[in-house]
């Protein structure tokens, strides 16, 4: 169990029955009484989010998830499907449930799926993945102007800022927690 000295942007707790996430929190203590934890919540299922305020003393139930090795397979008409690894099982995850973790899967690529029960809700990535840049602006000897990044478009397509030398071609790595250009890698 959690009481309220644990809670934390990023920890998973149930709430009336389902797995939720602490997307934002505040710490208030007001000059007389209890002190108070305002939490916004996400939940892991339906991703609406809603504000809470929980009173000192406290306590949460840790929410029953679990993390299972799978591989990304492709993706179809019904959505982005996974294979685990140990049973052969194929479970498909929506492009709304993946937000823009998708635009980093890569065929065959191994990743961390969410389970809450017999159900997939999300998935964990590596923290780097190296992608292909399909187009972006050539880059002008002497143009600093207009500053040191330009807009790219990898192969998956997703678009992030990138340093005025990448060119259409090069592989770049790119951090997937934030979605940023990271380095860029020799073939």
């Amino acid at each position: 169990m959690y009481n309220c000295s644990d809670l934390k942007k990023g920890l998973k707790l149930m709430v009336d029955g389902e797995p939720h996430v602490i997307v934002a929190f505040d710490f208030t203590k007001p000059g007389k009484g209890q002190a108070l934890y305002k939490c916004k919540l996400r939940n892991m299922i339906t991703g609406s989010l809603f504000d809470r305020t929980y009173r000192s003393g406290e306590s949460f139930e840790p929410a029953s998830l679990e993390d299972r090795d799978m591989q990304y397979l492709y993706q179809d008409e019904s959505g982005y499907v996974f294979m685990d690894q140990k049973n052969y099982e194929q479970v498909t995850l929506s492009a709304e449930t993946l937000g823009d973790d998708k635009y980093f899967l890569i065929d065959n690529m191994d990743v961390k799926v969410l389970m809450f029960g017999d159900r997939a809700i999300g998935i964990t990535l590596p923290n780097f993945v190296n992608l292909k840049i399909t187009q972006t602006d050539p880059w002008v000897k002497g143009d600093t102007a207009a500053g040191n990044n330009k807009p790219a478009t990898v192969e998956t397509g997703y678009t992030l800022q990138v340093p005025s030398f990448v060119e259409e071609g090069d592989l770049i790595q790119i951090d997937t927690r934030t979605g940023s250009y990271n380095t860029r890698v020799k073939e």
